[in-house]
């Protein structure tokens, strides 16, 4: 079956060499496949068959949902399987961990990301609502609540954490638990030993709005 690597406009923005890492490593181990940088709100131009390796959630809800012809995997279900990746050992960190919106439905993609954590040698602290039953970390209220009414959402799930740094493998949550007062640790940072910067690949007014009103509280 032909495959493709999807990084996603993300994780491409906030740190395109990673998303090169995860693509050498593909190649090197399913064999040599192009990296797919279209968007996926757009048509796909790719043959009936072809499987999307993808990193953001968003991406594997669309091609799941909307692009017929095509199967997806997530990058992490195909990590969980690897016995050659060279996971980094972080000795017992403990994290909490925040799972996507889109992944509400995707049992399997829970599963293998916390067989990534194991791997890592992470502790995982399971917040109480989690898995299928998670709550957004805020960011999908933009642009329908306004700039105060996001914040406190944000700080709301940030508070449940059960630790004070959080692993979430979507780069808007990077954004929003940092946001609401959290360290986070994003999964493909913490794949190749890298430090997570909420403020990376930034453009967007939105967030520039969001810390903007942060610190303007904070400073009340």
């Amino acid at each position: 079956m032909p495959y493709v690597y999807a990084p996603g406009c993300a994780l491409t923005d906030y740190k395109p060499h990673l998303a090169a890492k995860a693509h050498a490593f593909l190649c090197k181990t399913l064999g040599d496949m192009p990296l797919y940088d279209t968007c996926c709100r757009v048509p796909h131009t790719l043959a009936d068959g072809t499987t999307v390796i993808n990193t953001c959630p968003g991406c594997n809800r669309r091609y799941k949902e909307e692009h017929e012809g095509i199967d997806t995997l997530s990058l992490w279900e195909v990590l969980a399987e690897s016995d050659s990746f060279p996971f980094p050992n972080y000795s017992g960190l403990r994290l909490a961990i925040h799972d996507a919106c889109p992944t509400r439905t995707e049992p399997g993609v829970h599963a293998a990301i916390r067989t990534l954590l194991q791997k890592m040698n992470i502790t995982v602290v399971e917040p109480e609502y989690t898995r299928e039953n998670q709550r957004c970390c805020g960011d999908s209220a933009y642009p329908e609540k306004p700039i105060p009414e996001i914040y406190a959402q944000m700080k709301a799930r940030a508070d449940e954490m059960p630790a004070e740094e959080v692993c979430v493998y979507c780069v808007s949550c990077i954004k929003a638990l940092a946001t609401g007062g959290k360290t986070p640790r994003y999964l493909v940072d913490l794949l190749f030993h890298q430090p997570t910067d909420p403020r990376a690949g930034d453009d967007h007014s939105f967030y520039t709005q969001l810390w903007a009103y942060q610190a303007e509280t904070k400073s009340e």
